[in-house]
């Protein structure tokens, strides 16, 4: 699923215009990327939580010419998924591998 398909959705379940369920998932998606970009995590009960990690540097390998590189440090997004998304995902590929 993507941003259009996730709005269409949204749309439909919430009986709202696209155009404002459009602008609704934006401000959520800003809202949730500056509280990343400042470092704060974010929890969504049920879903997971998604968090800064930093990373320090290394020695990495360039993968065409073998050369090595050194790789800065940095701080990326991580997202952990919650006990409840993974027992239903879980559950599913179950499911799915019986039939």
């Amino acid at each position: 699923m993507n941003k259009s398909e996730l709005i269409e959705t949204l749309a439909e379940k919430v009986n709202l215009p696209v155009r404002e369920t459009a602008a609704v998932a934006k401000t959520i998606i800003d809202t949730m990327s500056e509280a990343l970009v400042k470092g704060d995590s974010i929890e969504i009960r049920g879903f997971g939580s998604f968090t800064v990690k930093k990373y320090g540097s290394y020695t990495g390998r360039n993968p065409k010419s073998g050369e090595k590189i050194d790789v800065a440090p940095k701080k990326l997004p991580f997202f952990k998924v919650g006990k409840d998304l993974r027992e239903r995902v879980d559950a599913a590929a179950e499911l799915a591998q019986q039939q």
